[in-house]
C-alpha cells in the first residue's frame, strides 16, 4: 500500500512538473513596462474597452488554451487595440496566471491610452492604434544577470546558441524555438526566442537580430533576456523550461550554415560589439513631464556601433565605384553596399577634415547615434575608421529620398494618405530626437532629400546628429551653420541662433512642400508678382484659399478639406518668425493626431530666408541625404 501511495505521489509531482514547467510557476518577473503619456480622451468609454478585450483574451486561454491572442473594441469613438502572449512553454494555468498578474499591472498606468508589461512568461500591450504587425519599436533592450560563467568555452558556445535560435526562430510555425546545448564540464544553455504571431518572417527576422545583438553583450553571464516590441529572447544555465519542451532547429540551419560560423568566429575573435555597453536607464514613461510621445518605451542600453572592416567596405561597395554611388552631399558620399553575408547596406564616406577635436569626438558621437532607435530615423549599423577615413553604415532605403517623390522622376505618385502619413511620421521621428531621446539632438538639416522612404513608403530621417561631427571652420558662419537655404530658421540663418525650434521652421516648410508638390526654392509668378513657397502659402491663408496649394496631382476625392486646412495651419504654425511661438514637435504629433481643428491657434506671419545662390543641390541618396553647400548673401523677404 506504502508503494501504491509512492508510486500515485510520484505521479502527481511529475504531473505537476510537466503543467508548470521546469520553474514550477508562471514566470512573472518584470522584464519591462511602460506607460503612454497619452491619455485616453473619454475614459468611461477606454475603461469599458479595456474591461471587454480582456475579458475576452482571459476566456481564450481558459477555454482554447492560447498562448497568443489579439483583440480590438470599440466604444463610441474610442478605439482599442489589444495583445497578449505567452511562452509556449508554460502550461495552460501558468499562462492564465501571467496574464492576470500583467492584466492588474498593467491597470496602474490608469488614464494612459497606451501601455506594455513584459514579463519572463507573458507580456501584454494595448494601444489606441493597431500595431500588431509591429516588431522592432523604440524601447528594445536587454537584461543581463549578476552571474559569470567560468565554464570553458561558455562565451563561444553562448554565441553560437542565440545566433542559432536567431536564426531559426523567424522559419517556425508559430515563430517560436527552444532549445538546450550541453556545455563542457557538464552544465548547460536553456534558450528560447518567440516573435509575435502576426508578424511576417522578415519582422521576426529583423527583431531577432536586434535581439540577438542586444543579447550578446550579456555574455559570459549566465543569464541574458533581450525585448522589443514584437520579440522576447532568453538563454540561462538555470532550466526554465523542461527538457522534452525543446525543439529540434537543426532543419531550419541548414542554408548559411558557413557564413553562420564565420560570424561566429568573428563576433568572438574581433569583437561584434567593439564598444561595451554602458548602462543609461531612461525609461521614458518616468522622463519629467514630457510632452506626448507614440511609442512605448522602456529601458535599454547605450551600445558601440559594429566596428566594419574597411576592407570588407571596399568590397561591398566594389572600391567604391561610381556605379555603386548612392549620391553626394555636404557630408561626404554615399555608396550601395552588398556584405559578405548578402546584406544590403548605404555607406557613407564622411568629409569632416582634419582636427584633433574630431577625432576626439567622433567615436563618443557616433556611438550616440548608434543607440538612437526610432521607426521614423534611418538606423546607423556600424562605423570603420582607417587613417584619415571615417566610414558610417547605414541600413539601405531602397525607395531613396522623399524629394524624388515630390520633385524628381516619381512626382506625382503619392496619394494623400501616403503624404500624411509622412508628415506624421516625420514629426515623430524629430519629437523622438528633441524630447525622447536622453540627449537632445537638433538635427539642423531637416528637408525632402534628408527624408527617406521604406518599402511600406513610411518615412526615415536621415543624417541626424552629423552636423555634431563638424570641424568649427566647416561651417557657413562662426555659429557652424549646417542647414541647407531655403529650409533653414530666419534666426539660425541669420544670427546663428540653434535650438529645437529650427527643425521645426524646417519641417513646416517641408509639409508645404509634400502638399503642394512645389520646391521651397521655386517661385512662381501670378499677378501679384512672383512668390516663394512659404509667400505663396500664407497669401492664400489670409484669403481662406488653402486649397489652391494643394498638388494637382492628388485627387479631390482623397482627402477631407478640414484636414489639409488644418495641415496647412500646423506648417504655418511651425514656421512663424518668432522660435518662441512655434510648437514643439510632440505638440505637432498631438495636433496631427487630434480630430479637431486648431482654429484656436491662430499663427502669425512668417518670414523667409532667401538668397542670391551659388548653391551646389546635393543629389539625394538611398541612405542619407547631406547638406547642401551654399555660399550666398542672406536676406529676409516679407511673407506678403
Amino acid at each position: 500500500m506504502f508503494e501504491l501511495k509512492l508510486i500515485v505521489l510520484t505521479m502527481m509531482l511529475w504531473s505537476n512538473i510537466v503543467e508548470h514547467g521546469a520553474t514550477g510557476d508562471p514566470q512573472t518577473r518584470m522584464i519591462n513596462s511602460g506607460c503612454s503619456t497619452y491619455n485616453a480622451t473619454n475614459l468611461q468609454s477606454f475603461h469599458a474597452n479595456i474591461n471587454a478585450t480582456f475579458s475576452e483574451l482571459r476566456g481564450d486561454i481558459i477555454n482554447d488554451s492560447k498562448h497568443f491572442g489579439t483583440t480590438q473594441q470599440a466604444t463610441g469613438d474610442v478605439l482599442t487595440f489589444v495583445m497578449f502572449q505567452c511562452r509556449n512553454y508554460l502550461s495552460n494555468n501558468d499562462c492564465l496566471s501571467c496574464f492576470n498578474t500583467a492584466s492588474t499591472q498593467i491597470r496602474n498606468c490608469s488614464a494612459a491610452n497606451g501601455a506594455r508589461v513584459i514579463y519572463d512568461g507573458c507580456f501584454l500591450r494595448y494601444e489606441s492604434e493597431r500595431f500588431f504587425d509591429q516588431t522592432n519599436e523604440v524601447g528594445n533592450g536587454v537584461s543581463c544577470g549578476n552571474i559569470t560563467s567560468n565554464a570553458t568555452g561558455f562565451i563561444s558556445v553562448g554565441q553560437q546558441v542565440i545566433w542559432d535560435i536567431q536564426r531559426a526562430t523567424p522559419k517556425t510555425k508559430r515563430f517560436y524555438a527552444a532549445t538546450k546545448t550541453e556545455v563542457a564540464g557538464g552544465s548547460a544553455i536553456y534558450a528560447v526566442a518567440q516573435c509575435v504571431e502576426t508578424a511576417t518572417e522578415d519582422k521576426c527576422l529583423s527583431c531577432m537580430q536586434v535581439g540577438y545583438n542586444n543579447l550578446q553583450s550579456c555574455l559570459p553571464k549566465t543569464e541574458g533576456r533581450a525585448y522589443d516590441a514584437g520579440c522576447f529572447m532568453r538563454y540561462s544555465t538555470t532550466p526554465f523550461f523542461a527538457d522534452n519542451q525543446t525543439i529540434d532547429i537543426a532543419p531550419f540551419l541548414k542554408q548559411g550554415d558557413s557564413s553562420k560560423k564565420w560570424a561566429i568566429i568573428g563576433g568572438s575573435v574581433g569583437g561584434f560589439v567593439v564598444l561595451l555597453c554602458v548602462l543609461f536607464a531612461w525609461l521614458w514613461f518616468t522622463k519629467p513631464k514630457r510632452v506626448p510621445r507614440g511609442d512605448i518605451l522602456g529601458a535599454t542600453e547605450l551600445k558601440g556601433p559594429v566596428n566594419y572592416k574597411y576592407n570588407d567596405l571596399k568590397a561591398a561597395t566594389k572600391k567604391f565605384s561610381a556605379e555603386n554611388k548612392l549620391g553626394e552631399g555636404g557630408f561626404g558620399d554615399v555608396y550601395k553596399g552588398t556584405l559578405k553575408n548578402g546584406k544590403v547596406v548605404a555607406v557613407k564616406k564622411l568629409v569632416l577634415g582634419k582636427s584633433s577635436k574630431m577625432e576626439d569626438d567622433f567615436e563618443g558621437e557616433v556611438k550616440l547615434i548608434s543607440n538612437v532607435h526610432h521607426r521614423n530615423l534611418v538606423r546607423l549599423l556600424g562605423c570603420c575608421s582607417k587613417s584619415q577615413e571615417r566610414i558610417l553604415v547605414y541600413e539601405y532605403m531602397a525607395n531613396s529620398s522623399l524629394d524624388k517623390f515630390l520633385f524628381g522622376n516619381r512626382k506625382g505618385s503619392l496619394s494623400w494618405k501616403q503624404r500624411y502619413d509622412i508628415i506624421l511620421g516625420t514629426a515623430m521621428g524629430l519629437a523622438y530626437l528633441h524630447e525622447e531621446f536622453h540627449v537632445s539632438i537638433i538635427h539642423r538639416d531637416i528637408k525632402t532629400s534628408n527624408i527617406l522612404l521604406d518599402d511600406d513608403l513610411q518615412p526615415k530621417i536621415a543624417d541626424f546628429g552629423l552636423a555634431r561631427l563638424l570641424p568649427e571652420d566647416h561651417s557657413h558662419l562662426s555659429t557652424r551653420f549646417a542647414g541647407t537655404l531655403g529650409y533653414t530658421a530666419p534666426e539660425y540663418a541669420i544670427h546663428g541662433q540653434l535650438s529645437e525650434k529650427a527643425d521645426t521652421y524646417s519641417y513646416g516648410i517641408v509639409v508645404l512642400e509634400i502638399i503642394s508638390g512645389q520646391k521651397s526654392t521655386d517661385v512662381k509668378g501670378d499677378e501679384d508678382g512672383h512668390e516663394y513657397l512659404l509667400q505663396r502659402t500664407w497669401k492664400l491663408y489670409e484669403r481662406g484659399m488653402h486649397f489652391e496649394l494643394m498638388d494637382k496631382a492628388i485627387e479631390p476625392n482623397e482627402y477631407e478639406a478640414e484636414d489639409v486646412k488644418k495641415i496647412i495651419e500646423i506648417a504655418l504654425l511651425c514656421t512663424q518668425a518668432s522660435a518662441a511661438t512655434r510648437p514643439t514637435m510632440s505638440e505637432i504629433v498631438v495636433l496631427l493626431k487630434s480630430k479637431s481643428l486648431v482654429e484656436h491657434l491662430r499663427p502669425t506671419m512668417p518670414v523667409f530666408v532667401a538668397t542670391n545662390m551659388k548653391t551646389r543641390e546635393s543629389k539625394s541618396s538611398s541612405t542619407s541625404g547631406s547638406s547642401s553647400n551654399a555660399t550666398a548673401s542672406i536676406s529676409v523677404l516679407s511673407a506678403r
